[in-house]
């Protein structure tokens, strides 16, 4: 609806003639991944660290890492400024929430724009200390802007069903929606102040 944005090894090999191994005599050596995208699991494997912008590949990274790791409890987002694939992010972030997932937001961090969305999606919410939130109005990258819709318009529905889908009232949705995309221009941040985030339930404690 609105998009924004091989190592060839040559191993050599020596025989010894005084001694042969079959391949079933080999020993078998099984690595499982665990760092995919933006995403890399922590050791504990309870927690997945999240660092970077949710791009169309993030659904799968994140799904691939899961699989093998379904301990996972928590995401630590070190840093996300945003999203280049708005469906897909909505996607993504509604898969977390339904797997009952937390998120914390680390000291230092930062969360912008489609990295705002993500993050509501933890059943609970915190933060560390000197952290940033930012919102700004969507675009559809040629100019277009969510604010040139009017309320109520079909565009900015999936938004604020999402909202709901995580736990949001209807009003709060809506009122937490249309003060993002009026906060400031596409092309733009607006800070959250501790206020803001308070009145919109960002936090969960």
């Amino acid at each position: 609806m609105n998009p924004l944005f091989k190592i060839c090894l040559i191993t050599l090999i020596v025989i010894n003639p005084l001694s042969s191994c079959s391949k079933d005599d080999a020993p078998t050596t099984t690595t499982v991944l665990r760092t995919k995208g933006i995403f890399k699991i922590l050791h504990g494997d309870t927690t997945l660290e999240m660092n970077g912008v949710i791009g169309s590949s993030s659904l799968n990274d994140f799904n691939t890492l899961y699989t093998s790791f379904p301990t996972v409890t928590t995401i630590n987002i070190k840093d996300c400024d945003g999203s280049m694939d708005d469906e897909t992010n909505l996607q993504l972030s509604t898969r977390v929430h339904q797997l009952g997932i937390n998120i914390h937001l680390l000291e230092n961090g930062l969360i912008a724009s489609g990295g705002v969305d993500f993050f509501l999606a933890g059943i609970q919410r915190t933060k560390g200390n000197n952290t940033r939130v930012g919102v700004h109005s969507w675009s559809d990258g040629n100019g277009t802007q969510a604010t040139d819709f009017a309320i109520g318009h079909a565009y900015h529905l999936p938004y604020i069903n999402y909202y709901i889908s995580v736990g949001f009232t209807q009003q709060l949705a809506e009122d937490f929606y249309y003060y993002t995309i009026n906060a400031a221009t596409a092309d733009n941040i607006h800070w959250m102040t501790d206020a803001e985030i308070s009145t919109y339930n960002i936090l969960t404690q």
